[in-house]
């Protein structure tokens, strides 16, 4: 593996120091998996320990672990959502990570709610969504989703690190074409090696066909896998995390003969690499 290539930290420093410093840069990285498996949880690591860095770069080691090879910060933080508001998602982060984590993610990570575009002739009143004005959507004249969506990469994603939150609510919407979706997501991974940035996409595993998550999976630079697993003979779950596809990290996980990342959730350092299950 080249070790000139920039790397921006996933914030999971185990899980970076194996992949020798992070996820490379200009990469579009599917973050699938079960519910509560994982996936958002890294998400929000990655944004808050970068936030508590950007803040404070001393602490880089800390959150981030030892540098390995050319690490690169994000100028910004973006976390772009369809159906969830911006005061979800701080108040599930306040609930979950200590008070450090949520400080330096509310003061560091630009929020764009998209739900105006999203819920637009729907059943769902503009009220529901935040708007002053009461009634359904019902502006023909105006941006719909994706056209929205490129209209803020275009403008956000140069340099900067984008959460989309979530890819689920994309594909479950009938309103978007199968194919411009896809379309839009493969013209986002040509465009992510100009940006020189990371983006992140989130999708609830199992929610569409074997078909669409191919296509999907064909059209990402890389796909980290979140699983839940039982242990025989108890009530006890583990959560898991694999690297699917990424034709820059696998050969270097194939050679230590990596097959899985066994993680927890913690308050005080977000999603955590606890243990590698080897092959053989």
């Amino acid at each position: 593996m080249d070790a000139t290539v920039k790397r921006i930290p996933s914030g999971v420093s185990d899980f970076d120091s194996i992949i020798k410093g992070g996820i490379p840069q200009g990469s579009v990285i599917l973050l699938m998996g079960d519910l509560g498996a994982g996936q958002q949880e890294y998400a929000l690591t990655s944004a808050a320990k970068i936030s508590l860095v950007k803040e404070n770069p001393t602490v880089a080691d800390y959150y981030l672990g030892h540098r390995v090879g050319q690490r690169v910060m994000p100028k910004k933080i973006c976390y772009v959502t369809f159906a969830r508001s911006q005061e979800d998602i701080l108040q599930e982060i306040k609930t979950s990570f200590n008070q450090d984590f949520y400080g330096a993610f509310e003061r560091n990570v630009q929020f764009k709610d998209f739900s105006k575009q999203y819920f637009r002739n729907t059943l769902v009143p503009r009220s529901w969504t935040g708007e002053t004005s009461s009634g359904l959507f019902s502006d023909d004249g105006e941006q719909n989703t994706l056209e929205a969506l490129v209209d803020y990469l275009d403008a956000n994603a140069h340099d900067s690190m984008v959460i989309i939150d979530s890819l689920t609510d994309l594909v479950v919407n009938n309103q978007i074409e199968e194919m411009d979706l896809v379309a839009v997501m493969r013209g986002m991974q040509r465009m992510a090696k100009r940006w020189k940035g990371v983006i992140y996409l989130i999708l609830t595993k199992d929610i569409v066909d074997a078909r669409k998550e191919k296509l999907i999976m064909d059209s990402v630079d890389g796909a980290l896998v979140f699983e839940w697993s039982k242990f025989a003979q108890s009530s006890r779950r583990q959560r898991y995390m694999y690297v699917e596809k990424f034709m820059s990290i696998l050969p270097h996980l194939d050679q230590q003969r990596i097959a899985r990342f066994a993680t927890i959730v913690t308050a005080q350092h977000g999603l955590v690499v606890i243990d590698t299950e080897r092959i053989g």
